[in-house]
């Protein structure tokens, strides 16, 4: 149902896409988090838990970025692509406010 849904508003994977997105984002803004609160902090046992933490974040960003660009969903090393998908993707999701 949710296909059939999608392809009527003319979204087709774009879900999958944008889901991929946020979390891609979210890894990038855990990994600021981290190293942030590993540089402020004071405790050798803190420090290693951080740093554990930090490098799992990684982790998960480095497996997010391979999914996305395995999938076509994010050019890292073309940025004119990456751009001209990001504006692919704007201009689909204004005509679904705007249904002219």
């Amino acid at each position: 149902m949710a296909n059939i849904i999608q392809e009527l508003a003319g979204v087709g994977d774009l879900t999958e896409q944008v889901i991929a997105t946020d979390l891609l984002i979210s890894s990038k803004n855990a990994i600021k988090s981290y190293a942030a609160a590993l540089a402020e902090s004071t405790t050798p046992n803190v420090k290693n838990v951080l740093k554990r933490q930090l490098d799992d974040a990684i982790k998960a960003h480095d497996k997010i970025t391979s999914y996305m660009m395995n999938k076509g969903y994010y050019n890292a090393y073309e940025p004119q692509a990456q751009i001209e998908m990001a504006r692919e993707a704007s201009d689909t999701v204004m005509s679904l406010n705007n249904p002219d």
